[in-house]
C-alpha cells in the first residue's frame, strides 16, 4: 500500500478535471480499487518495465477509468443547481411519527429477548457476513443461520404477544 500511496501524485494529476468537492472521493475509490486489485493478484506488470514506471502506468489507467465513471454517472450528468433547494419541500421531511413509535416498539421487543437471540439479530446488521460471524465464534454457518431463524421466530412471537 505504501508504494501505491507514494504514487498519489499521478492519481491526482489524472483526476485534475474532477471538481474539488468530489476529487477526494474519486481518489479514494482509485486507491482502494488499486489495493483490492493487488490483493486479488490482478496487478501483473510487464517485466520489461521498471517497477515504478509499471505501477505509475497501472495507477494512471485505474484513475482514468474511475474519472470516466464519475463523469458518466447519473449524479454528475443530471445535477441541477437550485438557488433554494429546500424551498420546494412541502410537509414533514423524515420518518413519520407513527414510524418512529413503531421503531421504538420493535427495539423494546428486541430488548425483551434473550441475549443470545439479541446477539444474532444484531449480527445481521454488522458489516461482516453471517459466515464470518459464525467462523469467529467457532460454529458452522448453518448453525448460525439456524440460530438466526430461531431468533427471528422468537422476535415475531414477542411482537405478536405484545401487540395483543
Amino acid at each position: 500500500m505504501e508504494a501505491i500511496l507514494a504514487e498519489r501524485g499521478i492519481v491526482l494529476a489524472t483526476l485534475a478535471g474532477i471538481p474539488k468537492r468530489d476529487r477526494a472521493d474519486v481518489e479514494q475509490q482509485v486507491l482502494l480499487g488499486a489495493w483490492r486489485s493487488v490483493k486479488r493478484g490482478k496487478y501483473r506488470p510487464d517485466p520489461k518495465d521498471k517497477p515504478r514506471d509499471a505501477l505509475r502506468k497501472w495507477l494512471h489507467g485505474i484513475a482514468w477509468r474511475q474519472a470516466s465513471h464519475y463523469f458518466e454517472s447519473a449524479w454528475v450528468r443530471r445535477f441541477i443547481l437550485d438557488a433554494q433547494p429546500l424551498g420546494r419541500l412541502r410537509g414533514v421531511v423524515g420518518p413519520s411519527l407513527d414510524a418512529q413509535v413503531e421503531a421504538r416498539d420493535l427495539l423494546r421487543a428486541i430488548e425483551r429477548l434473550e441475549p443470545r437471540h439479541q446477539e444474532i439479530l444484531l449480527a445481521v446488521d454488522a458489516p461482516e457476513t453471517l459466515s464470518a460471524y459464525a467462523a469467529q465464534r467457532g460454529m458452522s454457518p448453518f448453525t448460525a443461520m439456524s440460530r438466526l431463524r430461531i431468533a427471528r421466530a422468537m422476535l415475531a412471537l414477542k411482537i405478536r404477544r405484545w401487540r395483543r
